[in-house]
């Protein structure tokens, strides 16, 4: 597959956090854990940085769902759900994505979500359409697919894969649909990593610094805590990775999540990293701050009831 070429100035300045209000769209397999929930919220109660233009629905498979399909409709019920609960209408602004995943690296699925992704992408205007990924990038690679142009009109934040020293890039995201990580990583399109373990894994929290932050604040603050105290039943000394805050909070403040400028990586058949120091450059997370994040959305929620 051929991708249009891109100025590596334009790759850098466009994998930096902007500065002021932004247009985004956000892809999320919501309903696979509970940390979707928050990335939503969050992104919704940061109008004053983030025009959130559209929320696409990702596949994802595994105990809380009975297929790809399935896991994808389920998130887009629960996107349906939060922006009722915070008075959002829905309509125009949640698409399902794709019913599987990519059958190889050059074959998009077709969907509402990677066909409104491009018609974003593509709109009149010199400003980037941000794309905040949290699942599966199928969607994503998808529409990059279906229309290699938009390359040059988004930039991409991805939680997903594993650290680029790690002996491999096992990950939930990245390895349900490997061809499509490897269309966002060889296309050249602007894209900002967030690893999981080491750096996403330090956004925990408890289900007490919930109680205390958010119970009784507002009807989707509770529904957040309802959540959480759902999924584990024994929560003695447990704490949960809200792993998802980290994209949208790096679009937030630079702080939060410092990143290293590498190339970018191969993804191999055996689903580790490889080194082409000829390949085109992204931005990789290293770190994430969890507390001035979760004091952030704390204050917002409270604030927003």
């Amino acid at each position: 597959m051929l991708y249009p070429p891109l100025d590596e100035n334009v790759r850098f300045t466009r994998t930096l956090p902007p500065e002021g209000r932004v247009r985004m769209v956000l892809d999320t397999d919501t309903y696979n854990e509970i940390d979707d929930q928050f990335a939503v919220v969050y992104s919704l109660l940061r109008e004053d940085r983030l025009n959130v233009e559209a929320f696409y629905a990702a596949p994802f498979f595994n105990d809380r769902s009975s297929s790809p399909a399935n896991g994808m409709e389920r998130s887009y019920e629960e996107l349906e759900r939060l922006l009722g609960l915070m008075g959002v209408a829905p309509k125009g602004r949640v698409f399902r994505g794709a019913l599987g995943y990519l059958p190889s690296g050059d074959t998009p699925c077709d969907s509402e979500a990677a066909v409104d992704l491009i018609r974003r992408a593509m709109a009149p205007g010199d400003e980037p359409l941000y794309v905040v990924a949290i699942g599966a990038i199928t969607n994503v690679a998808s529409a990059i697919l279906m229309k290699p142009e938009i390359v040059s009109r988004i930039a991409v934040v991805w939680l997903g894969g594993q650290p680029l020293h790690w002996s491999n890039a096992r990950e939930f995201n990245l390895m349900q649909d490997v061809p499509a990580a490897r269309v966002v990583f060889d296309s050249g399109v602007p894209l900002v990593q967030i690893p999981c373990f080491g750096v996403a894994s330090h956004l925990l929290t408890t289900l007490p610094e919930l109680e205390a932050n958010l119970s009784g604040v507002s009807p989707v603050a509770d529904y957040l805590v309802k959540i959480f105290r759902d999924y584990q039943e024994d929560q003695r000394g447990w704490a949960k990775e809200i792993w998802d805050l980290s994209a949208v909070a790096y679009l937030l403040e630079p702080t939060w999540a410092p990143c290293d400028w590498v190339h970018s990586p191969i993804l191999t058949d055996q689903v580790t990293w490889s080194v082409d120091r000829t390949r085109h450059h992204i931005r990789s997370a290293n770190f994430v701050y969890r507390n001035p994040i979760f004091r952030d959305l704390f204050d917002r929620l409270r604030a927003s009831a």
